[in-house]
């Protein structure tokens, strides 16, 4: 219930559309109570007194309440569809705003598709749910506070049965919520599984006809949707007993009035225009009852996707932009600086880091799968935060600069190369929205991606979804060349050229390394991608274990001198790097 209510104080942001359709609604509901206390008078003073007057008088009056009741219910609809399209819209936006203040520990701890699912399908309930709720909580509460206590001013005899008949609902409308509670909230987890599966197939579709698991992909799907279908079976069962219950109920309570109530008749105890109009009240305080415990449903459902919701949204992002300096050249100091994903974790990923990268020079990374390479790199744009030491830039920690700063004067381009769906320029203005055309070109050529861009038409070729209309080596090319227009001080590739061929990559490497005044790192898994660097460090589990250039490390380093020999040789010795 807290989780709904936090959710729901973005309700301030259209108080105007909120609170007039609140008042409509309240103005709507007086009117239909006043119709049964008027119709009272008709069959009294009217069919009873056999007189034309009063039938007229109120029959215009009951006319009226309903004309009045038609049109406040209108205009109600019109205020709440603006008030519910402004909540769902600000509540989308403050989820999404919230993701992207995310570091990736904070990412780590929700899968893609969960959020996507909180993001669409879980505000699209409570969008529901209150589209749903307002005007039947309301009209409710009122109609069986109202209708219970016209009833007692009708007839105190026959209220009494309402005493008996409100708690046998509630507790039917207990029983039910603490049986589908639990099943909401793993209706929701169940799809999160769905989206996972159809986000995997869809991102992985080459590979998986490839493999030909198409069959396997269909059965993966098969058993998320059985388990949704059959979640959604089980809270329903229980759910759709609500209404043949609590009719049942409303049927009792209809008869029992009918009995005691046609006995005061009889005996001239009661009038027939009171007893009718106390029929009706009934029917509107069993129908309120009814509508509430409909509600309580709904509401039930709306608990579980707003406690997802709010989870996301309560998150506090463990990188918070504080510092206030501006990077200015690019040395870049590591001081005994050891990392871990997860506090909780024992074993570090990054041991005792310490390495000095002066401005504008080169240093390459080499190590084996899983040496933490990429944690390493990740770590000074404060992608992660270092669970020990610091990293200084100019000599200050980087937790003094501005996050923005600090990150728009880093250019890193991951393993993982992503290109956005849209044109070969709307991807490269990314790295510079106001970039010239020459400065783009400037770019491409630099990243050996002119010639290509140029075969397809120009900036204006579509690159399709994720860049499907590119190879591999031509989409590491472009992200290549977006990271250059960024203009950083600082430049970062992390195995970006694995797709190029050798001189491909020996062309992009040396025009990196003409950068002037620029600091690039550069990871590799080849010797030929790091051997020109200024500096190469060799990590392994975690740990530097060389450290030095391409000659020293080759003869002070077996790990170093037997990449060199497996990759480039038996009788390759260090002094012909570029042979």
């Amino acid at each position: 219930m807290k989780d709904l209510k936090d959710i729901l104080r973005f309700i301030k942001y259209d108080k105007k559309n909120f609170i007039m359709s609140i008042t409509l609604i309240i103005v709507e509901t007086l009117f239909e109570l006043i119709i049964p206390f008027v119709m009272k008078d008709i069959i009294n003073k009217g069919i009873k007194g056999e007189s034309m007057g009063p039938i007229l008088i109120y029959g215009l009056i009951i006319i009226g309440c309903a004309l009045m009741s038609v049109i406040t219910g209108h205009f109600y609809s019109i205020f709440n569809a603006r008030f519910i399209s402004n909540y769902s819209y600000m509540l989308r936006g403050e989820i999404f705003k919230k993701i992207q203040t995310f570091s990736f520990a904070n990412l780590d701890k929700f899968e893609a598709s969960t959020l996507i699912t909180r993001i669409t399908n879980d505000v699209s309930v409570i969008q529901n749910t209150l589209s749903g709720s307002v005007r039947p909580i309301i009209r409710s509460i009122m109609m069986l506070v109202l209708g219970v206590g016209l009833s007692f001013i009708l007839s105190p005899r026959l209220a009494w049965i309402f005493i008996v008949a409100i708690p046998l609902l509630a507790l039917i409308l207990i029983l039910i919520i603490r049986n589908t509670a639990p099943k909401y909230k793993r209706l929701q987890e169940d799809i999160d599984q769905i989206n996972l599966v159809v986000r995997e197939d869809i991102v992985a579709i080459r590979t998986v006809k490839a493999y030909v698991r198409e069959e396997h992909e269909n059965a993966k799907f098969n058993q998320a949707n059985n388990s949704v279908t059959k979640t959604t079976t089980s809270t329903f069962k229980v759910s759709t007993l609500n209404q043949p219950a609590f009719e049942l109920t409303m049927y009792a309570v209809t008869v029992m009035i009918l009995f005691f109530g046609a006995k005061l008749v009889h005996n001239d105890e009661l009038l027939v225009g009171t007893l009718s109009a106390l029929l009706s009240y009934v029917m509107q305080v069993v129908n309120s009852i009814m509508m509430l415990s409909n509600i309580f449903l709904l509401l039930n459902r709306s608990f579980a996707s707003a406690s997802r919701v709010n989870a996301v949204l309560k998150e506090e992002p463990t990188i918070k932009n504080e510092g206030k300096d501006f990077v200015d050249r690019g040395n870049i100091e590591f001081r005994n600086v050891d990392f871990k994903y997860k506090e909780s974790s024992e074993e570090l990923v990054l041991k005792n880091i310490n390495l000095s990268i002066p401005s504008g020079t080169s240093l390459g990374i080499i190590g084996g799968t899983g040496s933490a390479k990429s944690t390493l790199v990740s770590l000074i744009c404060r992608l992660y935060d270092v669970s020990k030491g610091e990293i200084l830039i100019d000599s200050k920690n980087i937790k003094e600069y501005d996050l923005n700063n600090l990150r728009d004067s880093v250019s890193i381009v991951l393993q993982n190369n992503v290109l956005f769906s849209g044109t070969i320029r709307q991807n490269l203005l990314w790295g510079n929205k106001d970039a010239s055309d020459d400065e783009i070109y400037n770019a491409l050529k630099i990243a050996q991606a002119y010639e290509f861009v140029s075969s397809l038409g120009g900036l204006d070729y579509d690159l399709g979804q994720g860049g499907v209309n590119v190879s591999g080596g031509q989409r590491q090319r472009l992200c290549i060349a977006r990271a250059l227009l960024k203009n950083p001080k600082i430049i970062i590739f992390d195995d970006s050229t694995s797709a190029c061929d050798m001189e491909t990559e020996r062309k992009i490497l040396e025009g990196i390394r003409g950068l002037k005044d620029v600091t690039n790192i550069i990871i590799g898994q080849r010797v030929m991608s790091v051997c020109e660097a200024d500096k190469i460090i060799i990590l392994d589990d975690g740990e530097i274990v060389g450290e030095g250039n391409h000659q020293s490390l080759y003869y002070t380093s077996n790990i170093y001198k037997e990449l060199c020999d497996t990759q480039l040789g038996g009788n390759y010795n260090g002094n012909n790097a570029s042979s």
